[in-house]
């Protein structure tokens, strides 16, 4: 018995939806909507469950929280079907769940500190998350998620080699890093570690772990240890997710990031460099305000020339109350339509990526039976059924429009 839970948004709303899980394990009827606020779409999406939800199970009670609730909790309330609501930090702590709790939304900018969760189940996912990091402390023109998670904070390093301990006895065998600025991790902590500092004491204190690899990394903020693990540790996935956003310099300055387009650049040069073949990933919002279409071929370019395989590309949603909501703005259409020019731009880098992963050998960590993913995040197909969650050896034998064929070893 527990809350069936609705994630929307990024991997730490799916970290913390397994906590809510196993707070709300004595509820019975009841929803939790677990809300992102990044874009107008993930909004959208999250009111349209709701009021799905309210329609098929009219007499379930539906609590509704994560960083859209955060930001605007009135508007929430107000949805038909609507219980409770619960701010970013009471979605975590089990008082919340209790039957004749109220609704609880208090000011995110207040928190020093974020608690540890040892979660050892993901609802039969195979890769386990990690929370290192909560909170973002820059405040780019275009971000609302400041204001959803509040200021920069750190797990305890000592807390997390328990948590990844755990959760290789649990059988998992990768691990994921998550945080809002994975990058700024330690900052807060006695010391001041350095995210490769606590990279390289998790992977030296729990041995037996296989796999570990890095969620969305800022790159003006990779630091020097992080760099050495990256060239020297096997365990480390060859796989660098940089939230790059754009790559003309105009734009990144008018989304006050703290890279620049060459910066981004010699990033991308370096690890290629440190780790032949490794898989490069990054965010990008196609279609900023200001942004005309010699600022777009900007971004454009970049993509093509530096083959980036796997893009998540966003066409610019305005949220109220951040600057960039107040400059001038791209119509929609012309952003979607830029949006799918990048995208296809990625189709291309991507299947030159796994063409040239033909003939090699990979680990693959299987998801189903005959679908797993490979060291470089790449979805890797077998030949032939094999059981799920765990790791094999395979050959690649060739590749189809986003995955890769293999031969199970």
């Amino acid at each position: 018995m527990s809350a069936d839970i609705v994630t929307f948004g990024c991997r730490l709303n799916a970290y913390e939806s397994e906590v809510m899980r196993g707070h709300s394990a004595a509820l019975e009827n009841t929803i939790i909507v677990n809300t992102c606020a990044v874009t107008a779409e993930a909004e959208r999406q999250a009111r349209q469950a709701i009021r799905r939800l309210a329609r098929t199970r009219p007499a379930a009670r539906i609590i509704v929280t994560g960083c859209a609730v955060q930001t605007d909790p009135a508007a929430w309330s107000a949805l038909p079907g609507v219980t409770r609501v619960l701010g970013n930090l009471e979605k975590l702590r089990p008082e919340s769940f209790a039957e004749a709790a109220p609704s609880a939304v208090s000011d995110i900018m207040a928190a020093r500190e974020t608690a540890a969760h040892l979660i050892t189940d993901f609802a039969g996912r195979t890769r386990a998350f990690l929370q290192m990091q909560q909170g973002c402390d820059h405040r780019c023109t275009f971000c609302i998620i400041p204001f959803g998670r509040g200021p920069s904070r750190s797990v305890a390093l000592g807390e997390l080699v328990a948590q990844a301990r755990a959760q290789v006895a649990a059988g998992f065998q990768e691990i994921v890093l998550t945080g809002v600025d994975l990058a700024s991790f330690g900052g807060d902590l006695p010391g001041r570690p350095s995210l490769g500092q606590a990279v390289h004491r998790l992977l030296a204190l729990v041995p037996e772990l296989p796999r570990l690899r890095l969620s969305s990394l800022d790159p003006a903020a990779i630091d020097d240890d992080l760099w050495r693990l990256l060239a020297e540790e096997p365990r480390l996935m060859p796989h660098l997710h940089l939230s790059l956003q754009a790559a003309s310099d105009l734009i990144l300055k008018r989304m006050k990031r703290r890279h620049s387009r060459a910066g981004a650049e010699a990033v991308i040069a370096r690890a290629r460099a440190l780790r032949p073949g490794i898989a490069i990933g990054a965010d990008l919002i196609a279609g900023f305000p200001t942004e005309d279409e010699a600022l777009f071929a900007e971004t454009l370019a970049f993509v093509e020339a530096m083959a980036i395989p796997f893009l998540h590309v966003f066409p610019y949603s305005a949220r109220a109350g951040t600057p960039a909501s107040r400059m001038p703005m791209v119509p929609k259409p012309v952003r979607r339509e830029r949006a799918a020019r990048l995208r296809a731009a990625g189709e291309v880098a991507l299947a030159q990526f796994l063409a040239a992963q033909t003939g090699t050998a990979a680990r693959v960590l299987m998801e189903t039976e005959t679908e797993g993913l490979s060291e470089h995040f790449a979805r890797v197909r077998l030949n032939r059924p094999v059981a799920p969650r765990v790791t094999l050896s395979a050959r690649i034998t060739g590749a189809a429009r986003d995955h890769l064929l293999a031969e199970a070893l």
